[in-house]
């Protein structure tokens, strides 16, 4: 199943400090990835400089919706493709398809950004000129980077605060600082960073067994998990010295899955940075491939459930 969809906007490859103990490329760096051809595409659209420090505007990342469909594993190449799904007055809706060498799709992003002044984030319209290269980037959604198990309805205002956090007893995954190289050119939080947050703490709410562990039995296989979807919404972009809470629950499970949902607030506001949802798996890391959660899994993993917890 290949894809020659939209315009080749980035060629890079697989770095082994990318990879996680799972032995493939790691979520966050799956996303800077897509931070990488997203500045190629600007530059397709006519924002060469769209990233760099002197541009007078650029792309802020308001959400994106990603399907991870086949692991990258140390030395892989990969290259990725992407065009306009949809564009309005000052936002548009753009996909980015990372692929393996043989054109398989290993990754999608539909990515929402804004159109904004570098220096203050300012929003305003698309030039004409910017329009005109977007109807020439046009492209359709093809169903394997279409959401799958995530819902796209759109989030006026978040549910997250660390006062909500509270009252349902959600988990501390995350507690810290976000420093200088986590921010880009304008100081801004890279988006990459929410990401790497939520895959660093991930075990404090799954466990070191991923709540797979008892139901396995004896001679059990070595087991890791994967994120197969994500949706990552942004609110408020931190910098340097901004201190961050990541608080998350389980909002639904079955054999096959769990729905998690993380905020990322100001623990000293309390108001929310990011918030994102995901289904993950549990992976047997010998196999490669998803394990099923046992029925006394499921039911041990149901009774902490907060399927009240909204983005």
């Amino acid at each position: 199943m290949g894809w020659d969809g939209g315009t080749e906007i980035w060629v890079g490859g697989v770095n082994t400090w990318e990879c996680d103990e799972m032995g493939h490329l790691n979520v966050r760096h799956w996303v800077a990835k897509s931070m990488e051809a997203l500045a190629g595409l600007a530059a397709e659209l006519g924002m060469p400089d769209a990233f760099s420090g002197l541009a007078p505007s650029t792309l802020l990342v308001r959400e994106q919706h990603i399907r991870f469909l086949r692991e990258a594993k140390p030395g892989a190449g990969l290259t990725a493709r992407g065009g306009v799904v949809a564009m309005g007055e000052d936002e548009a809706r753009l996909l980015i398809v990372i692929l393996h060498p043989d054109g398989t799709p290993a990754a999608t992003f539909q990515t929402v950004v804004r159109h904004a002044t570098a220096d203050g984030g300012r929003v305003f319209p698309w030039s004409r000129r910017i329009m005109a290269e977007a109807e020439r980037l046009q492209v359709d959604i093809p169903d394997f980077a279409a959401p799958r198990s995530i819902s796209l309805d759109p989030v006026a205002a978040s549910a997250a605060s660390l006062e909500a956090a509270k009252a349902m007893d959600l988990t501390r995954i995350g507690l810290g600082v976000i420093g200088a190289a986590d921010c880009d050119a304008f100081g801004r939080m890279r988006t990459e960073i929410v990401m790497g947050k939520i895959s660093d703490g991930i075990l404090h709410l799954l466990g070191a067994d991923r709540g797979l562990g008892e139901g396995l039995g004896s001679g059990a296989p070595r087991i890791g998990g994967a994120a197969l979807e994500y949706r990552l919404v942004h609110y408020a972009w931190p910098r340097a010295g901004d201190r961050f809470e990541l608080r998350s629950a389980t909002a639904h499970v079955e054999e096959r899955f769990r729905r998690l949902r993380h905020w990322m607030v100001d623990p000293h506001t309390g108001r929310p940075w990011a918030s994102a949802e995901n289904v993950a798996v549990g992976f047997d890391l010998d196999a490669r491939k998803v394990v099923r959660l046992s029925p006394e899994a499921v039911e041990a993993i149901r009774k902490t459930t907060r399927p009240e917890m909204a983005l």
